[in-house]
């Protein structure tokens, strides 16, 4: 609920308020401090979900019906996140009743409204308060990083405390996964987060784990890009492209250390485990997951300044092969700009590094850039003259040059030559508008106006289109 509008100052008559005899407590524990008293039923069975975004009118008048507050009187609806405690506790409970388009009235008391303090001056201390609330509609509560509705989530029983996983939590969960009717995983597991995916577990559901508590159980709908994207899952048989939904229950979860409280020393022992976790993940394919174990050796190394001398050198060490791995990585996914500002990390720590060089090459060549890529390529030949890759790779770029210029040549000729052509027929136009009119010429040597024909009118005078062959 809103700040109350302390503006208000039209008094309207009071009309003392009293619930009907159809009245329902819905509080969890009876005690008659919500009643409810619907006055206009909604439509259809649903019920708005713990965490969706409902959207209200409402009118709070005190027990003596004098009014405190309106959202019509302000002509804009109120929206706010349903059970998360951003609204006094009678109306989480109270709206959570409602169906879409029910009009209801709640009579609230003090333990369940602004207590034994009020809120003055409107609403005095240990005030019954009383509320005609329309429900509209709701949306389910986004959770994804970006706000792009990728992981939405329908909370059916809500967890307790106030922790939740971090990264790299031990979790353990049960879950269920659907893919339109069929039910593809049912089963119950323990991992790591940022470890989902060796266990068959999608991005979207690592992310949701973050925002659970402890014994929480939720539906999570989850677009393509935050299940298994384009590639799909073989093993689960999940085509590519597919939108999914996952029913999830915290069981329960064990934080990891974050690496805010880890001394430099932690850190460094912890990033040579998530490269040794990384490498096996290469070897294996899993690029994917093996690109998340690089990233943790950057977050935890890349701005710890406190190692000295050798342990420096190994943190340099090991930060150059993350940027460098996260590039070859990011190469096999053909996710050329994403390799090319990896590749532009490591060559900022070694300006004459080889691999940052020559992955940044194959970057440029994957983006359509084959003279840029070759200046890379022509680097490492100049401390390295028999490096044969990089020969190979110039001898590459020259014949991609040589056909983009052949592309730009038989582009700019169909260019000109249309150009010409349209010069051409207007010049020809022209000539024809400064002949002299038909009865200045001899009737034995031409005929009549109406015989006369304009030699363009055979002739298209459109603009001429480029056949689209001469883009590829």
């Amino acid at each position: 609920m809103e700040d109350i509008d302390q503006s208000s100052s039209k008094k309207e008559p009071s009309v003392p308020h009293v619930p009907g005899p159809n009245a329902i407590d819905v509080t969890p524990d009876k005690d008659g401090g919500v009643l409810k008293d619907v006055k206009h039923e909604g439509v259809g069975d649903e019920l708005p979900p713990l965490g969706s975004n409902v959207s209200v009118h409402y009118v709070g008048t005190l027990l003596d019906g004098s009014k405190f507050d309106s959202s019509r009187d302000r002509g804009e609806k109120f929206e706010f996140p349903l059970g998360k405690g951003n609204v006094i506790k009678a109306w989480d409970l109270g709206v959570a009743t409602m169906k879409r388009n029910e009009v209801a009235v709640l009579y609230c008391k003090s333990n369940y409204a602004y207590g034994e303090s009020g809120s003055p001056p409107k609403i005095p201390p240990n005030a019954t308060l009383v509320f005609e609330v329309e429900l509209f509609d709701w949306k389910l509560e986004d959770i994804s990083k970006n706000k792009d509705g990728g992981i939405l989530r329908r909370t059916l029983k809500p967890g307790g405390g106030y922790s939740s996983p971090n990264e790299e939590a031990l979790v353990e969960i049960s879950l269920i996964g659907r893919h339109g009717d069929k039910i593809f995983d049912q089963r119950e597991v323990s991992f790591n987060l940022g470890d989902g995916l060796e266990h068959n577990i999608p991005d979207g559901v690592e992310q949701a784990l973050l925002k659970f508590k402890k014994n929480e159980r939720s539906i999570l709908q989850l677009k393509p890009d935050y299940g298994f994207g384009s590639a799909g899952s073989q093993e689960l048989t999940i085509p590519a492209n597919a939108s999914l939904e996952y029913e999830v229950e915290l069981k329960n979860f064990e934080k990891a250390k974050e690496s805010w409280s880890m001394d430099a020393d932690e850190k460094l022992e912890q990033a040579k485990l998530c490269k040794e976790k990384g490498t096996t993940h290469f070897k294996s394919g899993k690029y994917a997951l093996a690109i998340k174990q690089y990233a943790k050796i950057v977050s935890y190394l890349e701005f710890e300044k406190t190692l000295k001398d050798e342990k420096l050198v190994e943190r340099d060490a090991l930060l150059l092969a993350a940027f460098l791995n996260q590039a070859m990585c990011c190469l096999k996914l053909n996710e050329f700009n994403i390799t090319k500002d990896h590749c532009q990390k490591a060559l900022d720590m070694d300006s004459n590094n080889e691999k940052g060089l020559f992955r940044m090459g194959q970057a440029l060549l994957g983006m359509h850039e084959p003279e840029e890529a070759k200046k890379k390529f022509e680097a490492i030949l100049q401390f390295d003259a028999k490096n044969k890759a990089a020969s190979n790779q110039v001898v590459i770029c020259i014949a991609r040059i040589r056909q983009q210029h052949q592309q730009d040549k038989k582009l700019y000729s169909n260019i000109f030559n249309t150009m010409a052509e349209n010069d051409r027929l207007r010049a020809l136009r022209n000539k024809m508008m400064e002949m002299p009119e038909p009865t200045q010429w001899e009737n034995n040597e031409v005929g009549t106006a109406s015989e006369l024909k304009d030699p363009l009118d055979s002739v298209p005078c459109t603009e001429s289109e480029d056949s689209e062959s001469d883009y590829n």
